[in-house]
């Protein structure tokens, strides 16, 4: 079950190919996505030298009194790969329209885990064609109920 999920992703991206990393977290910043709370709005995953990371990923602190001072709720957090998925994710980052965008993020055995995807970027015409087959879905479920 998904604990915080990137909702625009599938309307914005065509998902070409899915990874799982795990994430680098404060102990309070667990707990508040534990609880549901943070964003996945505008995040994306960049790479610098061999190492990965999530930039503009929303966690709001769990107790804000108890908190640091200094406490960024948008700082660059580390994501865990093998160093093979680095090194193919780092190529795909390189090759033009293509981007690494986060899912969701999950709990797994006591951990916190991010899906993220290989994505090209939607046209304008692609997604009204998303809407329209949703609305289309939607009217037959419409139909189906009312007999």
């Amino acid at each position: 079950m998904a604990l915080i999920t990137n909702r625009k992703a599938s309307f914005n991206y065509e998902i070409l190919e899915t990874y799982t990393a795990g994430i680098e977290l404060f102990g309070f910043e667990v707990k508040s996505i534990k609880k549901s709370q943070g964003s996945l709005e505008g995040a994306h995953v960049t790479f610098r030298g061999n190492e990965a990371y999530l930039i503009g990923m929303f966690v709001p602190p769990f107790q804000p009194n108890n908190t640091p001072k200094n406490y960024d709720p948008k700082r660059n957090r580390k994501l865990l790969l093998k160093r093979d998925e680095i090194e193919k994710l780092g190529k795909i980052e390189s090759t033009k329209g293509l981007t690494i965008v986060p899912l969701s993020v999950y709990n797994k055995g006591g951990l916190v885990k991010l899906d993220i995807a290989e994505v090209r970027g939607k046209k304008k015409f692609d997604k009204r064609e998303t809407l329209k087959k949703r609305d289309s879905e939607k009217q037959e479920r419409r139909e189906i109920s009312d007999r």
